[in-house]
Order: structure tokens, then sequence, then C-alpha cells
């Protein structure tokens, strides 16, 4: 069998594109393995915050934030999400900006970092996605992401101690880190077998063609 090829994922729980290109990566990934040989693919998330200035609790809508962050018209803003609504759409998901609850995602990475610890780190930034973007749960308080880790079969009493020693921080500062040194500005970005990076929300198309793109020179490299 052959070696698995590692994809090193740096995206925010408050990006819309990062939802959305995880699931047209997923569609990629999907096409590439139809070949019964393909190599496993194996995928770890990273920590980065767009807005990391945020407060928890912040007064007013995604419109609101968008409008000061981005220094543009609310009704520009408005049809900036519209169109993200319906491109998350297309892709089967379900995006309620007018009940988002924007906020510091700080907290909501380390929660990433324990469930990683725990071997369900994919199926926790499924869940904290789908939380933010489509159920318009909080995800900036200790509490209610306790509760999310509960949801995942994580320990609620631990997950709070850990949250609130901050004891994955550490983690994050380090992913954060490392994508300054890779010169990430924006998320998401795909780091494919340690060599090739894709930026932003690519067609399923373009990840099957990379994948297939590393498969081939793995191949060149033992014939040679």
């Amino acid at each position: 069998m052959s070696e698995p090829i590692k994809i090193d994922v740096w995206s925010d729980i408050a990006c819309p594109w990062c939802f959305i290109g995880k699931r047209k990566f997923e569609g990629g990934v999907t096409e590439f393995q139809q070949d019964a040989d393909a190599p496993e693919v194996i995928v770890e998330y990273h920590s980065f915050e767009l807005a990391p200035d945020t407060p928890v609790d912040f007064e007013g809508s995604e419109i609101d934030f968008l409008a000061k962050h981005k220094g543009m018209p609310a009704e520009r803003v408005g049809e900036m999400l519209e169109h993200v609504t319906g491109v998350a759409a297309s892709v089967g998901l379900e995006y309620n900006f007018d009940i988002l609850q924007h906020t510091n995602t700080v907290k909501a990475h380390q929660l990433l970092h324990y469930a990683k610890a725990q071997g369900i780190q994919l199926k926790a930034v499924e869940r904290l996605l789908s939380a933010y973007f489509t159920e318009g749960r909080h995800l900036g308080r200790v509490e209610d992401l306790a509760d999310l880790g509960a949801e995942l079969g994580l320990d609620r009493d631990d997950v709070i101690r850990s949250l609130n020693e901050d004891e994955y921080l550490a983690a994050v500062r380090a992913d954060q880190a490392q994508a300054q040194q890779f010169g990430i500005n924006g998320v998401p970005f795909f780091v494919i077998d340690g060599k090739y990076g894709l930026s932003g929300a690519q067609d399923a198309g373009t990840f099957a063609q990379v994948l297939q793109q590393v498969r081939s020179e793995r191949t060149e490299e033992i014939s040679a």
C-alpha cells in the first residue's frame, strides 16, 4: 500500500469560505479516490484567526461587524453575504447570517486541538462550522463550547478545565506562527504533501488534480 498523502489545512471557524472550501476539498478527495489504488488522504487542521481582536461578546450583527472591519457600506456587505450564502448552498451548506453570533475564535481553536488529542479533530471541525454558520451557536464562550464538546462525546468538565487553563493556547499560537513562516495571510489554505499550497475554496477538480500530480510524482520517483 502506498504512503498516505498528508494535507494540512489552515482555517478559521469564523471563515465562511473555509466551510465551503472544506466541502469542495472533500469532493476532490472523493474524485481522486475513485481509483481503488489511490493512496489514503490524511487531513490535519491548523489554527488561523481572521480577526483576533474581535471581542468574545460582539454587539451587533455580522453585517455590522464586516461593515466596520472592511470599511464597506452595510448594503454592500449584505449583498456579499447573500452571494456567499448562494455559493454555500451550491455545495449543500445552509448559511444563516441573520442568526450568526460573531465572536473571538481563539477558544474554539483550542477546542479543536483538544479534540485532535482525543482523535476526533475532523469531526469537531465539521461540528463547530455547522454550529456557527447554520445553527447560530455562540463559539466564543467556554460553557457553550463545552456543550458542543459534550455533543461530540468529549468530557464536558474536562473541556471546561482545558479551555479555562488555556491548555492548548500554545498549540494555537504555534499553528499561527507556522502560517506566518509559510506566508499564509488568508484562509482556507491547503498544504498538500508538504510541498504544494492551494489558497481559497478551489473547485473539487482542482484538488483532485493536485492529488493526482502528487501521486504521479511519487510513481516517477519510485521508477527512476
